[in-house]
């Protein structure tokens, strides 16, 4: 996921120098701000209205992604929004993965790009998998989830 105004924000405030000093209290709030990232990244607002107006409602369960891969494609017909869609559809599925698959857990790549990361260490690109999705529906976001969900 590429988020423009932190690439500017970088380029601005140069290379960070400096010293960290955690403590349990830090512990603390470094798990407080991978739960906001996780509500964040869940969000998946465009296409969470697409299933709702498809009468689907989506509950961060394997099921509904069982659900959204039955789903009558009508958005690649629009072309402004097809790319937004696949961000969310990735998303949404990093999203069932970080709540049911233990271990895992979103991670953001230095370019800004959320994966998930398995308790493997193996990390999924699953904004790219959300892509591949939306444009020519495979994989099919059940079937990567069953992939990753086996490992």
């Amino acid at each position: 996921m590429d988020i423009p105004f932190l690439g500017k924000w970088r380029k601005r405030q140069g290379p960070a120098f400096g010293v960290a000093v955690f403590s349990e209290a830090g512990e603390d709030r470094a798990a407080e701000g991978r739960a906001s990232l996780a509500e964040l990244l869940s969000e998946c607002e465009l296409l969470r209205s697409q299933a709702s107006e498809a009468g689907l409602r989506l509950d961060d369960s394997a099921a509904s992604l069982e659900a959204l891969d039955q789903l009558l494609p009508r958005w690649r017909d629009d072309a402004e929004t097809l790319p937004w869609l696949g961000n969310d559809a990735g998303l949404y599925l990093g999203s069932v993965v970080i709540r049911t698959v233990p271990g895992a857990g979103w991670e953001i790549r230095p370019t800004g790009q959320p994966v998930v990361r398995l308790a493997s260490g193996r990390e999924i690109d699953v904004v790219t998998a959300g892509h591949e999705w939306a444009t020519g529906g495979v994989p099919e976001l059940s079937q990567l989830y069953a992939e990753i969900a086996e490992t």
